[in-house]
């Protein structure tokens, strides 16, 4: 019988109850090199921080080389594998919603900051600028995360990782990224982004995204075509072509099953759906990628 090959979904180790570590790429592959190198995705922050060697990482199809002295943010649910060599090291951050967000201002500044929200395209951060700041942050959570447990610890690893990524966001912003102008239809178009990424798989009507947003459909429509130059309808069917090019890349499922799964109850209308938006049929796409995988990660 054929071996069932999905993506590995992780969640946060239940014997951390904060949902916040710091852990050494090290010791990560000395327990996990398997897991980390397959394609996975995890219902929590990454916060890679290279520190040497120059790795190149997956994410969601984009090949990112990631240099020495940079970091690398990955948005939980996203789905991405690590490089499968051994050549470098640093430091990983993992934390949950649940560990970081205290109140309303905590879950806006995660679902807006460039950081893990970067719209346009997936850079990683250098730190020329920071990274004494930076390293000075991750000593002072060391020094926490050894303490004794008391009421306060979980509010002071808190705002040390809040302080991390402000000045990461600020030096973000700063290394002339394509940043998008700060205003109403920026905010629409990232409320819509993750409206659509929540709910993608049941919903693909622009009408009950600009109800759930309490905007009319127009106004929607002129904030995304001004901030990514498309419309919600486009978005709407990038996310589930995304979610359709993730499922033909990294399980075996049948096509006939992975059009099932997004809501296609015939297979010949997926099919079709498919080469209209991606230019070829579900299998060419799948035997087309699985080759380039196997060459640039496991060769």
């Amino acid at each position: 019988m054929k071996e069932r090959r999905s993506i590995a979904e992780f969640k946060f180790k239940p014997s951390l109850s904060l949902e916040f570590e710091i852990i050494s790429i090290k010791d990560l592959y000395s327990k996990n090199k398997k897991q980390i190198t397959l394609p996975h995705r995890a219902n929590f922050y990454h916060i890679i921080w290279i520190e040497k060697g120059s790795p190149t990482h997956l994410v969601d199809f984009h090949t990112v080389k990631v240099p020495r002295n940079s970091i690398l943010f990955v948005n939980k649910l996203q789905v991405h594998l690590f490089d499968s060599s051994e050549k470098y090291d640093g430091k990983l951050i993992l934390f949950t919603d649940r560990f970081f967000c205290k109140n309303q201002d905590d879950i806006d500044f995660l679902n807006t900051t460039v950081l893990f929200n970067d719209l346009l395209e997936t850079v990683p951060l250098k730190l020329d600028g920071i990274s004494n700041s930076l390293q000075s942050l991750i000593q002072l959570v060391g020094a926490e995360l050894a303490s004794d447990d008391d009421p306060i610890k979980r509010n002071v690893l808190r705002n040390y990782l809040h302080a991390f990524l402000l000045l990461c966001d600020r030096e973000k912003r700063r290394q002339g990224f394509r940043q998008i102008p700060k205003g109403a239809d920026r905010d629409y178009s990232m409320l819509f982004s993750s409206l659509v990424n929540e709910h993608f798989s049941k919903i693909r009507s622009v009408y009950e995204y600009a109800e759930m947003m309490h905007v009319p459909e127009k106004r929607l429509s002129r904030a995304t075509a001004h901030v990514l130059g498309k419309s919600p309808k486009e978005l709407i069917s990038e996310r589930v072509l995304l979610e359709i090019k993730r499922l033909l890349v990294h399980t075996n499922k049948s096509i006939k099953e992975i059009g099932f799964d997004l809501g296609f109850n015939e297979p010949s209308n997926f099919i079709k759906y498919f080469r209209q938006q991606a230019g070829q049929t579900p299998s060419e796409f799948r035997e087309k990628h699985l080759g380039e995988l196997s060459k640039k990660y496991h060769s």
